[in-house]
């Protein structure tokens, strides 16, 4: 079962992946502040499988944009093992994505008039070491899919494409923000199913969600809302 986001004894033994203290979003649109984020300590641990749980709007994703090094907190901090996020410029910021991340995403951001093969391939262009195309899809079960464009796949199949896509740098973390938000049971048992595999691997997976299902799959959740932790 969950533990809401508490730290575990036997986390405490072992050295953070991930450690945030006080981290705040503030969004300006002209006169208008949005509190994203108000005041978050948190703390995530190499190999776990986390889910970010809460309702729209709640701050999940700008927690994990933060996490992933996309974006930056108004206020507070956040360390990857042992290094400065917060601080970072923009060079060290896209090394730390390139080296270590895989990111999936809600909606899928295929190229339409590009092959799954294609679309995986795009990413090799920046990875250090990236494993061939054929083998990512294959990890994600459409090793027959290769040369079929997006048009001509089912929802399942290209977020089984962002999946493999994620997978190109051989990733230590990959964070998931809503990846089963527009699927089916069937499929979001499919894309479940390759994270379970994932973590079995021993990747580290942060995944944001609205669904109580998705969390119950994780080995921790972290419930959000209103930007801060709840429990």
């Amino acid at each position: 079962m969950a533990d809401m986001g508490t730290d575990r004894a036997g986390d405490k033994a072992r050295a953070e992946m991930f450690r945030a203290r006080g981290l705040t979003k503030v969004y300006r649109m002209g006169e208008v502040e949005v509190h994203a984020l108000r005041g978050i300590d948190l703390a995530l641990y190499p190999g776990e499988f986390v889910v970010i749980l809460g309702p729209s709007g709640c701050g999940k994703s700008t927690l994990l944009n933060i996490l992933g090094g996309l974006d930056v907190p108004t206020e507070g901090e956040v360390w990857y093992n042992g290094h400065d996020l917060t601080h970072a410029d923009d060079a060290v910021l896209t090394r730390f994505r390139r080296d270590n991340v895989g990111f999936v995403f809600q909606f899928y951001n295929l190229i339409p008039s590009l092959t799954a093969r294609e679309n995986v391939a795009i990413v090799t262009e920046i990875a250090r070491q990236p494993m061939p195309p054929e083998e990512a899809l294959a990890l994600v079960g459409l090793g027959e899919r290769l040369d079929h464009f997006p048009a001509q796949m089912s929802g399942g199949e290209q977020q089984r494409v962002c999946i493999a896509r994620a997978l190109i740098n051989h990733p230590e973390i990959v964070l998931a923000d809503e990846p089963t938000g527009n699927l089916d049971e069937a499929n979001e048992q499919l894309v479940l199913d390759i994270f379970h595999r994932l973590h079995e691997q021993g990747t580290t997976l942060i995944v944001v969600t609205h669904d109580a299902h998705v969390a119950s799959n994780a080995q921790r959740e972290i419930l959000l809302n209103h930007g801060r932790l709840v429990g």
